[in-house]
């Protein structure tokens, strides 16, 4: 057949017009993107302390991204220190830096960073004790055994 047949399918197709435009096919204009990246931005510090049940919850999703990343053979620091990263974002974004349990005002960026990284760990060997190193585990248990009763963890471990 030759090139003849590959000949008249191009003619046949510069003959057909063009369907409807997908809108994923029309350009990206400027706006389009000024606006997406304005979404992501950090929200004014309007909204309220995050509450004891919205703490739980960032801690909750924390101890199980810690689990997940040793069970992938990251190792403890790391994994600790994205999943407390995590937490000290979405604090900061959400609720202005502030957490209704610990205090009226706004917390320093250090100091969130270093409380999501012990709650990250506090939960994760409720969650998955088998994950945290034996040292890291005896701390928190004493840790745990001097808070008390009320010093269960969150993410829903069991109390010592």
């Amino acid at each position: 057949m030759g090139t003849a047949g590959l000949d008249v399918v191009s003619r046949h197709q510069r003959r057909q017009r063009p369907g409807p435009r997908s809108p994923l096919a029309r350009p990206l204009r400027p706006w389009s993107l000024l606006s997406g990246a304005l979404l992501l931005l950090p929200r004014p510090a309007l909204a309220a302390p995050a509450s004891e049940a919205q703490m739980d919850l960032y801690t909750r999703f924390a101890a199980v991204n810690v689990c997940i990343a040793r069970a992938a053979g990251v190792e403890f620091d790391r994994a600790v220190g994205i999943a407390g990263e995590t937490i000290a974002q979405m604090i900061q974004q959400q609720h202005g830096s502030m957490i209704a349990q610990v205090s009226g005002s706004a917390l320093g960026a250090e100091e969130l960073r270093r409380g999501s990284i012990n709650s990250a760990v506090i939960a994760a060997a409720g969650l998955c004790p088998q994950a945290v190193p034996a040292a890291v585990m005896e701390r928190v248990q004493a840790a745990l055994r001097q808070a008390g009763p009320a010093g269960t963890p969150p993410g829903g471990g069991a109390r010592p």
